[in-house]
């Protein structure tokens, strides 16, 4: 497939080639949130980003806020920003337009307080945002390849069947992608805890390999410390009700996503991967946070297995839904784009694996994401600390 996985995209001053082109709405606080999401209710095809963050954190979850804002404006995927601030928050327009630097998009602030209020700021940015649409609509493609794109890897809701047909299945997938020359983030730190062997055996080199044990076991050291003698049992309610009885197990599964191929870098939350293949980020296990942390490094599209039935998506990125099993899948058809657990009933995970790569191509074509047309974005930041 490597001849045939093609697709015209839009070609960023930084080399990287979206395969959406969006015109971005950012809420640099969550004071703001209102007028995004005003915006976003005026114009559909802007995508309006609202979240919980921006102020009463202290320096750290400041930091890590900035950097991951200023990863999301970055991603390929958008083509022009607008920056909506409060004016007496940490994460102002300026200092995140600071942080964001110079991309050659066009970007464009504004301040609720110096704009007048809510509806004033609603109004201003809503006419920025038709300037900006009209611009991007009239922007010529350019051609990608696999070697263009950058795929983040998620998982939610996993059941007994997880690691033996989506995942897998997945994890073949990602071996073509990487073979083609394309990227993988593997993510997720919580749920490497009990298949760090495994993990260790596909490092590298040394260095990497210290790098995975480190993430690891400090993880496992805080998910200890605050569960005690229940850490082996870090599970959702709904991966016991499904079948799955230890984190080992569950790791194991999730784990199978990242395919064979050898782990090229470890990567710290929401930072740009520097090495093409398989690469690892050490990211929360909480879905939301997980994928935003991979958006703002650049993912251009996001393959997510789930066994429950999840139908969350992510704003300017889509994300591609795999099941594990056909029962859910039959139930929530509107949410999931493939079915895996078809594997279950004797199809192979090879047929599963070239059906979810044929389907990414025609993503990064243009196809819509069942997520993407149900408009299910969810976005959250990780944090480190309490607020303040």
């Amino acid at each position: 497939m490597s001849d045939e996985f093609t697709f015209d995209g839009w070609r960023r001053p930084d080399g990287r080639i979206g395969i959406r082109n969006h015109c971005l709405v950012l809420a640099t606080v969550v004071c703001a949130a209102g007028v995004v999401r005003e915006v976003g209710r005026r114009l559909a095809d802007v995508v309006a980003v609202e979240h919980p963050h921006g102020c009463g954190r202290g320096g750290p979850d400041i930091g890590l806020q900035l950097k991951t804002l200023a990863g999301l404006v970055r991603n390929p995927n958008i083509g022009s920003a607008i920056l909506v601030g409060l004016g007496c928050e940490p994460v102002s327009v300026g200092l995140l337009s600071a942080v964001i630097g110079e991309t050659g998009k066009p970007l464009k602030g504004i301040v609720i307080q110096d704009a007048g209020g809510s509806g004033k700021t609603a109004d201003q940015v809503e006419a920025m945002a038709r300037e900006m649409l009209a611009e991007l609509a009239a922007m010529p493609r350019s051609p990608g390849t696999a070697a263009d794109l950058t795929l983040a890897l998620e998982c939610g809701g996993s059941d007994t069947f997880s690691g033996m047909t989506a995942n897998p299945a997945v994890g073949k997938a990602v071996d073509r992608l990487v073979a083609m020359g394309g990227t993988a983030i593997l993510s997720e730190t919580t749920e490497m805890i009990g298949a760090l062997g495994p993990l260790l055996r596909r490092a590298a080199n040394d260095e990497i390999a210290a790098q995975l044990k480190k993430m690891v076991d400090e993880q496992e050291a805080v998910t200890r410390k605050i569960l005690g003698d229940f850490a082996d049992r870090a599970l959702a309610p709904g991966n016991v009700e499904s079948g799955l009885s230890t984190i080992a197990e569950k790791s194991l599964g999730c784990i199978a996503k990242g395919g064979s191929t050898p782990v090229r870098e470890v990567l710290a939350y929401a930072q740009r991967p520097s090495k093409q293949g398989l690469v690892v980020m050490d990211t929360p296990g909480y879905d939301a946070e997980s994928m935003t942390g991979m958006a703002a490094a650049g993912a251009q599209m996001i393959a997510f297995t789930t066994g429950r039935g999840s139908p969350a998506g992510f704003p300017a990125v889509p994300v591609v839904k795999v099941s594990s099993n056909s029962e859910i899948y039959g139930r929530m058809t509107g949410d999931i784009d493939v079915d895996a657990g078809r594997v279950l009933s004797g199809v192979t995970l090879d047929e599963v694996s070239e059906e979810i790569l044929s389907l990414l191509l025609r993503v990064a074509r243009g196809e819509k994401t069942k997520a993407e047309v149900n408009r299910q974005d969810v976005f959250a930041i990780a944090q480190t600390h309490q607020a303040l």
